[in-house]
């Protein structure tokens, strides 16, 4: 007796076995009594103070060892590899649960046992204050198994299915000293046990098998059966399991379901730490010290550090710093941040602290990480080189704080098997998934030990063990497997998938009584999709899509439509202009409702065409600028030309950095290069004899806000409008390069172009609306240079040989285009919102191209249709 009651201990197997017997022992209000584990029952003989060494010391010990110079011979070609620890690690575990002795027997005098050996001795030296391995914790239990009446007291044995061997003879000699009861699963191995176990009787519970299409289906019919149990009040949550012998490889599957369905749901082998916010912080501090600090990993880091504590708040919230700047190297930002400078003292340290890479890991964990976030950082430091840190990261869990007693559980097969429960759906019964095959250890092969020596259990026979005594103890039973696996591959079924019923095939869109997710009840139960309006309007889409005639989903709206009506009022640039004629449906997403493609920009190697053509644009620009007003750009020596474009490089290379999204320094400086000799092409291809010509670059009309700084006069007011003839319709926008002659009696119009130029390019004037920017040019030179009488409008093509495409007759296309913009316009306002016939294969690309196809063969006689002869009559100009 001990404070008026009978010390009593059970021993149990596993985490979720030793979480549901210390809650029945609370619900049953059993005082007295100790729950242990085979370690916890040895380290409790061993002295009350003494506990198993953790992982951590052991993985501290093994990375000490594995540095050592001169320690081991036959591992040390393995020491500096990223597994290794993990490896050892593993080895080591099995090693001592096979209660294998390193240092005697024929094996000793083996280089690899020797230097396992070392290491042993290693990790003894780095344990904290009462730790120990657990064979040296063996010893000393049994040294003291005299004491087990009063430290034990009597001993019962629960639904363990494996003791490890080197536990058993402890085992053995407390039935000397105590009593020692086994209620032992039906099968399982006993004959070493010295007792007589009673053996738990089975029971002929339902088994059905049932095929999936992939492992994401088999989750997917596993939580919608659970969640049927429980709706129909057939079982508690604590009776309910999902089983799979590794689940790790299933946890994001289960992640995914969990959060969107709200099931009660306890990972009993602990939950994937990079799914948590601290895990996280740890994944965005390895992606820095191991990509380099772009813009997107450096933006991540300090959003994930800010509620940290751990740096200060910076005082404006964010980085102030372009978005698509190519910030990638410490001092990038170090010039980013010159007009901030308290947020570069706040950011700087940082940055310069991970720059430093891979080698600096163990000082940024320090400095930048707290908590749980910093427990996570050590382990995944100790348990391989910080090369490796996102592979470490990945293999971390972190305990579930739901309680397995009150939830559905998900777990191995072992952790069931030792805790069974009455309803139980068994994933992933493939012929690689279970049984699994044990393999070869990658420290200890059996070439060099029989692995029966040093293995404890074989997978195969621990897994085949473990299905049993489920199949056993189970109500009802679903084993399922998947046709293909993960990637694709088809997949065969599992010896153990039962044979006595046919393996019913389910299908994910199978009608279903209980729906998991909302998503989910949408997808099996079709009168409630057929009900749900966002369902609806797509199924009319898409009907829509393969009728001939326009539909609203084809673009009609309402006639004057308020939102289409503000648009037009406004002042129109040549693009938006070029996709009011080619593509209204694309106008209005595009202007009219602010639709834009979300762009994730990552440093490229390459400059987008875009950006290149705005490069150039950019070089040409500065270039003529500097020219002008002296010596003045036309009459400018090539070397003064090229002085000032060398100028324009040296400022683009170091500015657009810090604004743009350029390539790496070297290519960022070839690329400029390129750019260079081009824009020299174009200034020089050509002589000038006009005496008194200005030359302005960027030049804005119509309201355009010029971005640059204006160091010149300009040769008209850019506030001033400038008017479609016969419309209403105001422009604006941006001239390349204006050349003027002296009391502007003439003035020149030059639109640049990078790209490939059309085979018969003086054939070439409006390209069925798709270049304006001559038409309106000329138009805003007529408007607001009226005393001008001559007027030449050109294209210049600068990919090599250089040429000039003047625009003949630019009054004939200025009134053209106003009469298309016109007809465009009414028929905009009266309700016609038609697609681009012409435009959509280019908006579209190739890869859409067979549908795209189909569909304007389907629907374009409706289109020219809606639009009117007179307007598709444009469609085709030159």
């Amino acid at each position: 007796m001990t404070g008026g009651f009978t010390l009593r201990s059970v021993l149990v197997q596993g985490r979720l076995a030793f979480a549901m017997r210390r809650a029945a022992a609370a619900r049953g209000h059993e005082f007295g009594l100790q729950i242990m584990t085979t370690p916890l029952l040895a380290a409790r003989l061993a002295g009350g103070l003494l506990h198993p060494a953790s992982r951590e010391s052991i993985e501290i010990g093994i990375r000490t060892a594995l540095s050592e110079p001169g320690l081991l011979q036959d591992l040390a070609p393995i020491a500096d590899l990223p597994g290794a620890t993990r490896a050892i690690l593993r080895t080591l575990r099995n090693v001592w649960r096979a209660g294998f002795d390193l240092r005697s027997g024929p094996y000793a005098k083996q280089p690899r046992v020797q230097d396992l050996s070392r290491i042993e001795d290693v990790v003894r030296l780095q344990l904290r204050p009462g730790e120990y391995l657990l064979p040296d914790l063996n010893d000393l239990a049994r040294a003291a198994v005299r004491l087990a009446p009063r430290l034990i007291g009597t001993l019962r044995i629960e639904g363990a299915h494996a003791i490890d061997p080197i536990w058993r003879q402890l085992v053995n000699d407390l039935r000397e000293v105590i009593e020692v009861e086994w209620d032992a699963p039906a099968f399982c191995d006993t004959v070493w046990f010295h007792g007589t176990p009673r053996r738990a009787a089975g029971q002929n519970g339902s088994q059905r098998g049932v095929s999936c299409a992939d492992p994401y289906h088999e989750v997917l019919e596993a939580m919608r059966w659970a969640r049927e149990l429980l709706a129909s009040g057939r079982a508690r949550a604590a009776d309910i399991a999902i089983v799979a012998t590794v689940p790790t490889a299933w946890d994001d599957y289960m992640l995914s379901l969990t959060s969107a369905s709200g099931l009660p749901l306890c990972f009993v082998h602990g939950r994937p730490a990079l799914s948590t916010r601290d895990g996280q912080r740890c994944a965005a501090l390895a992606d820095a010290l191991q990509g380099g600090l772009s813009q997107a990993r450096v933006r991540r880091l300090l959003s994930l550090l800010s509620d940290h504590g751990t740096m200060d708040i910076l005082p404006e919230g964010r980085l102030p710093v372009s978005g698509a700047a190519s910030l990638s190297t410490a001092a990038d930002w170090e010039r980013a941040l010159r007009p901030h400078p308290e947020t570069a003292a706040i950011v700087l340290p940082i940055l310069k602290l991970i720059e430093a890479g891979s080698d600096a890991a163990a000082e940024a964990g320090r400095l930048l990480l707290r908590g749980r976030s910093r427990r996570l950082w050590d382990e995944a430091l100790r348990s391989a080189p910080a090369s490796a840190l996102m592979f470490s990261l990945e293999s971390l869990r972190i305990p579930d704080e739901r309680d397995p007693a009150d939830a559905v559980v998900w777990c191995s097969g072992d952790q069931l098997a030792a805790a069974p429960r009455r309803f139980v759906w068994l994933v992933g019964l493939t012929t690689s998934g279970w049984p699994r095959s044990s393999g070869l250890d990658p420290i200890l092969p059996s070439y060099i030990i029989p692995a029966a020596l040093v293995d404890a259990e074989p997978l195969e026979q621990l897994d085949r063990r473990c299905l049993d005594n489920i199949l056993a103890t189970a109500e009802e039973a679903v084993l399922s497997c998947g046709r293909l696996s993960s990637d694709g591959k088809r997949v065969g079924t599992s010896p153990f998938m039962p044979r006595a019923a046919k393996v019913a095939n389910l299908h994910r869109d199978d009608i279903a009584p209980h729906a998991l997710t909302e998503a989910d009840r949408l997808l099996v139960r079709p009168r409630d999709r057929n009900s749900d309006p966002i369902v609806a309007t797509g199924l009319a889409a898409w009907g829509d899509w393969n009728l001939r005639s326009l539909t609203p989903h084809d673009g009609f709206v309402a006639r004057a439509h308020p939102l289409l009506s503000a648009l037009l009022r406004k002042a129109q640039s040549p693009t938006s202009l070029s996709r009011l004629l080619r593509d209204p449906l694309g106008y209005v997403w595009y202007y009219a409702l602010g639709w834009r493609d979300v762009v994730h920009k990552e440093r490229g190697l390459t400059l987008s065409p875009d950006d290149f053509g705005q490069l150039i644009h950019e070089l040409l620009r500065r270039t003529v600028d500097q020219l002008e007003p002296e010596p003045g750009y036309t009459v400018a020596a090539r070397h003064e030309m090229e002085d000032a474009l060398a100028n324009a490089c040296a400022q683009v290379i170091e500015t657009w950095p810090l604004e743009m999204n350029v390539p790496p320094p070297v290519l960022w400086t070839n690329t400029v290069r390129k750019a260079a000799e081009m824009s020299l092409s174009g200034l020089t291809f050509e002589t000038f004899t006009e005496l008194g010509t200005r030359s302005w670059t960027e030049l804005p009309f119509g309201g355009e806000v010029r971005d640059n700084d204006v160091t010149q006069s300009l040769p008209w007011d850019p506030a001033l409008p400038v008017v479609l003839p016969g419309t209403d319709i105001h422009i604006r926008g941006s001239i390349d390069r204006l050349d003027l002659r002296a009391a502007a009696v003439a003035a020149r119009v030059t639109d640049y172009k990078t790209g490939q130029r059309p085979k018969i390019p003086d054939q070439m004037y409006i390209d069925g609306g798709a270049e304006l920017q001559r038409v309106l040019y000329s138009l805003a030179c007529r408007q607001l240079l009226p005393d001008t009488k001559q007027l030449v409008a050109r294209l210049i093509y600068l990919r090599p040989p250089v040429i000039a495409s003047p625009l003949k007759n630019p009054d004939h296309f200025i009134a053209l285009v106003s009469a298309w913009v016109g007809l465009a316009r009414s028929a905009l306002e009266s309700g016609v919102v038609y697609p681009g016939v012409a435009s959509m294969p280019e908006r579209f690309g190739k890869i859409a191209l067979p549908a795209i196809a189909s569909y304007l063969e389907r629907k374009g006689n409706a289109i020219r249709e809606a639009a009117g002869r007179e307007l598709s009559a444009y469609w085709g100009t030159k």
